[in-house]
Formats: C-alpha cells, structure tokens, sequence
C-alpha cells in the first residue's frame, strides 16, 4: 500500500478514505465537512502527486516530498468528532 504518510494522516483527523492502487501508484479519495478531495499518486519519470487538498476546486501537482506536503495540510485542517 502507498500514500502511507498521507492515510495516516487521514487517520489521525478521523476522516474516512477510500484506498486504491492503480498501475502501482496510489489513489486517496475522501470528504471533509462536505467536500470532496483527492490525492492521486503518479510516476512519470518524477514520483509525485495530484491533489486539491490546498484549494478544493482547483487541483495541482506536488512532486519531490509530496506525501509530507500534502499530510502537513492535512494535519493543518480542524479536528473532526470521532
């Protein structure tokens, strides 16, 4: 399984996910307070990731320590109710 980093950040805020794999990258799929988000792993060359995490309507590519990045936005959000 990948996107460890980033599902266990999930898991720390309580917030439910979808996990897949997909050609061998992963592929995060999860709502918070109503909204959609996603982050989908890609190789292209570079190991990286799509996500909307940082603004839910626009999407944007992270590479280099993307699990990090995208986990530290994650950790930033309000805690929700378990």
């Amino acid at each position: 399984m990948r996107l460890k980093t980033v599902r266990d950040a999930l898991d720390q805020k309580h917030i439910s996910y979808e996990y897949n794999e997909e050609d061998g990258c992963g592929c995060v799929d999860f709502m918070f307070r109503g909204l959609t988000f996603h982050v989908w792993e890609y190789e292209d060359g570079v190991w990286g990731a799509e996500t909307n995490v940082f603004a839910v309507g626009r999407s944007r590519d992270i590479e280099g320590n993307y699990e990090e990045v995208i986990a530290q936005e994650i950790l930033s959000w309000p805690d929700m109710v378990s």
